[in-house]
């Protein structure tokens, strides 16, 4: 097993910034009323960075391709999970 990082330390430090970035970004569309698209847009910021952290943290970037595949199959249950959710959400009788 190789004792080297999978990245140099300026490249952690830059993803944390990022997040950081992110967090403040996040932080700041919450106090603007967008109607609906508030919501969306704070998932789309949390998508982007458990992206990030997934890529550099947990060093899938790196990985083999069975680790893709475990990622992906994560992925798309998420994704059959969403489209239940909106369905059922849309199906409702709101009277």
């Amino acid at each position: 097993m190789s004792t080297e990082p999978a990245a140099s330390r300026r490249t952690y430090y830059k993803v944390f910034f990022v997040l950081l970035a992110c967090t403040y970004l996040t932080w700041q569309v919450a106090y603007f009323d967008l109607g609906r698209l508030n919501t969306l847009a704070a998932l789309v910021i949390a998508i982007f960075k458990a992206t990030i952290v997934v890529l550099f943290f947990m060093h899938a970037r790196t990985s083999p391709r069975l680790t893709w595949i475990v990622i992906m199959a994560g992925v798309f249950w998420f994704l059959i999970l969403m489209a239940l959710t909106g369905t059922d959400y849309l199906t409702r009788n709101w009277t």
